[in-house]
């Protein structure tokens, strides 16, 4: 007898790396609870993915989620999308304090979402990552290298909308968050111009930084959910129903997953 009572479906967090944790100072990780708090009202449980560095407990991580959320944080190391950078703009990169290891990580997290087909949200870093697992350049720092750019990090406003970013008529996030202009919030000195191969931008703001991304039409059958977006909503998710949403879409593919789990299970 089939169970048709579907379970909440498992989204895998990254979460960020610190020199020193509160424990014993050792190197650890952290996550925002805003990240947790956004995911779980969407109806999803969120969960910490965990720092190691073996590739098949990562894959075992995502078979067994449903989803996964790449977070902000540090810079990625800039070797891994250009070969040499200005010296005064590699002073502007603060990568993870852990040698290149998140990164590693969470492009394995990428690779293996598209080897399962699982949903994927990737915000800020994660965006910016999404765009290098693929062989995208990066803006290593937009007032270095894209002079009369935005403030795209204003200090203390993490959590306002604090510019507009007009989006493409007719893509997911358009049709998501039901706007054709979408007020968002902005918290970095990278970014992408240029979409790498398989991907589209859907979003930008005036001075050309892209937003958000989305797999082109021709590849997006390939997974069931799948966005990049460089702003944060999960900081904006409890105020602003646009924002909201992108969480409610995630979680909700996610969810189709966990169906097809649990009447595997139960078949």
């Amino acid at each position: 007898m089939l169970n048709f009572m579907a379970r909440q479906p498992l989204i895998l967090v990254t979460p960020s790396v610190e020199k020193r944790g509160v424990e014993f100072h050792d190197l650890s990780t952290s996550l925002s609870v805003k990240y947790e708090m956004a995911v779980a009202r969407a109806g999803g449980i969120p969960m910490a993915a965990p720092a190691v560095e073996e590739r098949a407990l990562l894959a075992e991580c995502v078979r067994r989620a449903d989803g996964v959320l790449l977070s902000g944080g540090d810079d990625i190391q800039p070797s891994l999308y250009i070969k040499t950078l200005p010296p005064a703009v590699r002073r502007t990169v603060n990568p993870p304090p852990d040698g290149g290891k998140r990164d590693w990580r969470e492009l394995v997290l990428i690779d293996e979402c598209f080897r399962q087909h699982k949903s994927l949200l990737a915000i800020c870093r994660g965006h910016q990552l999404l765009q290098v697992a693929f062989g995208g350049r990066l803006v290593a720092d937009i007032r270095s290298e894209a002079r009369g750019a935005l403030n795209h990090n204003p200090r203390g406003r993490e959590d306002e909308i604090v510019h507009e970013a007009p989006l493409t008529e007719g893509s997911f996030l358009s049709k998501i968050t039901g706007k054709r202009i979408l007020g968002v919030n902005s918290s970095h000195h990278q970014a992408v111009l240029n979409p790498a191969g398989p991907f589209t931008a859907t979003a930008r703001t005036r001075d050309g930084i892209v937003e958000a991304m989305e797999l082109k039409p021709e590849a997006a059958g390939c997974m069931p959910f799948l966005m990049g977006v460089q702003f944060h909503p999960e900081r904006l998710a409890d105020r602003h129903a646009e924002h909201r949403a992108i969480f409610s879409r995630f979680i909700e593919a996610a969810s189709e997953n966990a169906r097809h789990e649990s009447q595997s299970s139960d078949s």
